[in-house]
């Protein structure tokens, strides 16, 4: 079964597709990385949302900004894909459907992440090169990466 991606607007979520994102975001960045932050962050009413659904479920998820609305240039950010999904190689699929819906609704190809510094490998295989020194975000270890 392949995964399907969708882009969409905070306003055309709806009221489950948001609980779900949601919930997949704890469930990954909270709960698994055992990281207490604040995920809910007032960003997402200007972000674009990259939805990957899998037999109707939501497994993948991203969001997009940009040029301004994060950081300098247009970014892709709460890069997530449901663990049990993670064997099928979705997380691939997810940054190119993210750097497709950058390019398509921003009309821009420079994108800069905050990547987890033991991700490095996974984004260099997209075209994103680090730039700067590491830093921790959230207690994490974290690096820019501009593609």
């Amino acid at each position: 079964m392949d995964i399907l991606f969708t882009v969409k607007s905070f306003d055309e979520l709806t009221t489950l597709e948001l609980y779900k994102i949601l919930r997949l975001r704890a469930e990954v960045f909270v709960v698994e990385q055992d990281c207490v932050y604040q995920d809910v962050d007032d960003k997402d009413q200007k972000a674009l949302h990259v939805i990957g659904f899998k037999n109707k479920e939501i497994v993948a998820y991203t969001r997009i900004f940009k040029a301004g609305d994060y950081f300098e240039d247009a970014s892709i950010g709460r890069v997530v894909v449901s663990e049990e999904q993670r064997k099928f190689g979705y997380g691939h699929d997810l940054i190119r459907a993210s750097i497709q819906a950058v390019e398509e609704h921003f009309n821009v190809n420079n994108i800069k992440i905050s990547a987890q510094t033991h991700l490095k490998n996974f984004y260099e295989k997209h075209l994103f090169k680090q730039v700067g020194e590491g830093y921790l975000e959230d207690g994490i270890p974290h690096i820019a990466m501009k593609r």
